[in-house]
């Protein structure tokens, strides 16, 4: 009598928990971010001294500089959509443990539901972080669960709000099964294998192309190496470039060039699958 009462406590703590964090998680849409206002000053502050330098590297002179200087408050719009994208590549990458978990469990013979409700505690194990992405979303359904929301309800809101066609598409299937009845062990099974197999052809492609992005970066830094060089090394040489007006025309349509071709080439290495 008294191993029921205390069994049937810790489920009612443990339900309460669950609703608890989802409550404290917020459901976050992954293609939106609020940058706080000492982030912004942060990023401006490291984009101004990086132009002040670089335009006082080609045009050696600080007004000339100061004058570039407001191009960085662009740079935390640029940052921002930066963090959005590796949020939602963070969340695309988690979202394969999180469908091998629930595909191990349902093929066990737990109940879909249950297999649900226990993600958060087998996703743990794998990120000990209880701010990682999948853990919020897996705290967020096992909460609307026990909240008598539907799962299905609870994969289309993570669907909407996440932006991903993986998880759009296994929520989009999970639906169907559900409602037309089919065997959704198998259907879990096969969806989990061709995302997982989508998203590991993308991390292998990530990986290929991560030495290409470093040289990328390594080619963009070289011309002002160069001219670090050229003008301590010939200072004789390159003084009509600062002080002659076909000079300092050279030098903007130099520093045009550049920066279409490290917008170009970060173009040519963003491949979506």
């Amino acid at each position: 009598m008294l191993s029921s009462i205390i069994k049937k406590k810790k489920s009612e703590n443990t339900k309460h928990i669950k609703n608890v964090n989802a409550r404290r998680y917020k459901e976050p849409d992954y293609n939106d971010y609020k940058m706080p206002f000492t982030e912004k000053l942060f990023y401006t502050a490291i984009a101004g001294a990086a132009i002040i330098a670089a335009a006082y590297v080609f045009y050696k002179d600080i007004y000339i500089s100061l004058l570039l200087c407001p191009i960085s408050l662009f740079y935390p719009g640029i940052k921002r959509k930066s963090i959005i994208k590796k949020r939602k590549e963070e969340l695309n990458v988690q979202l394969k443990d999180m469908l091998y978990s629930l595909a191990s469990s349902v093929s066990a013979g737990k109940p879909i539901e249950r297999a649900f409700r226990e993600l958060p505690d087998d996703l743990e194990l794998l990120y000990p972080d209880e701010n990682s992405l999948i853990r919020k979303e897996a705290a967020l359904i096992a909460g609307k669960l026990d909240m008598n929301e539907t799962i299905e309800s609870a994969l289309e809101s993570m669907s909407e709000r996440s932006h991903l066609d993986d998880v759009k598409s296994f929520s989009e299937v999970f639906g169907i099964c559900k409602r037309s009845g089919g065997n959704i062990t198998d259907v879990i099974r096969n969806t989990t294998n061709i995302i997982n197999d989508r998203i590991e052809i993308w991390q292998e492609i990530e990986t290929i192309l991560a030495e290409r992005r470093f040289e990328q970066k390594v080619l963009n830094i070289l011309p002002f190496l160069m001219m670090l060089i050229l003008t301590y090394a010939s200072g004789d040489y390159m003084e009509p470039v600062f002080t002659t007006p076909a000079g300092r025309v050279a030098v903007t349509a130099s520093l045009l060039l550049l920066a279409a071709a490290s917008w170009l080439s970060g173009k040519i290495a963003n491949i979506k699958i």
